[in-house]
């Protein structure tokens, strides 16, 4: 069985474009393509109780949580907004992701 193909990868760029996060940019960490979802870097944070155990102590910690992969777009550094992405065959025969306003390749 394939995988899902996903228009964003891990250490991409990304803008949340809907949500309590909107118009945030950040790194994506995680991308979870069973559930559509994508773990952003100091985006999306909630607060989770830990419980004591053995030496370590509790308390509560902030981390971030999945969000789902309609409500983010790759960041374009060139336009410096939220773009569309196209794929495009180099003459080596190579993928690369491009910038639908600039051209300007995602993929080096």
């Amino acid at each position: 069985m394939q995988g899902k193909k996903l228009r964003v990868k891990k250490d991409d760029m990304v803008m949340v474009i809907a949500g309590k996060d909107n118009t945030k940019t950040g790194k994506i960490l995680r991308v979870f393509a069973k559930k559509d979802s994508v773990v952003v870097e100091g985006l999306n944070l909630i607060k989770k109780h830990i419980r004591a155990r053995g030496n370590q102590p509790g308390g509560i910690e902030e981390k971030e949580a999945p969000i789902h992969i309609s409500n983010v777009m790759l960041y374009c550094p060139k336009c410096t907004k939220p773009v569309r992405v196209k794929k495009s065959l180099l003459e080596n025969g190579e993928k690369v992701r491009l910038c639908v306003k600039c051209g300007v390749a995602f993929d080096k």
